[in-house]
């Protein structure tokens, strides 16, 4: 629910339904949560929430998919493809080719983060040639 993503406080409140399924998805990748810093990981999620129609009714898979693409930027298609299967890694890898040729999209707007964030294996950032142009 958009407003309503928290990181929990002092063990009292808990993480909020959105960030627990974005750290679902990178465990779900091998990428352990606390790789991530928590403001990517809030971004990440504010951005899903951002380019969604109904920010409301997002499912959960709509986070993983996002922590899969931030994932697939940490370990790249090899890594993937041992933990996540030849296919789905290739489907990562289109994802963020697709990225890298057109703006203004989600998952474009996920490899910007990363990238910001330091979160880009250099593999992946030369395979694709990923930079951040300044203008």
């Amino acid at each position: 629910m958009v407003g309503r993503t928290s990181f929990g406080f002092l063990g009292r409140f808990g993480r909020s339904a959105d960030l627990r399924a974005f750290d679902e998805g990178l465990r779900r990748c091998d990428v352990h949560p606390a790789q991530v810093p928590e403001g990517a990981k809030l971004a990440a999620v504010r951005l899903v929430q951002q380019f969604s129609p109904d920010a409301t009714a997002l499912p959960d898979a709509a986070y993983r998919e996002a922590a899969s693409l931030l994932a697939f930027c940490i370990q790249g298609e090899a890594r993937l493809g041992e933990i996540l299967g030849p296919e789905e890694a290739a489907l990562l890898s289109h994802r963020l080719q697709a990225a890298t040729d057109s703006e203004g999209r989600l998952d474009a707007a996920l490899v910007l983060l990363a990238l910001h964030a330091g979160l880009v294996s250099p593999d992946v950032r030369a395979e694709f040639s990923l930079r951040i142009v300044q203008e």
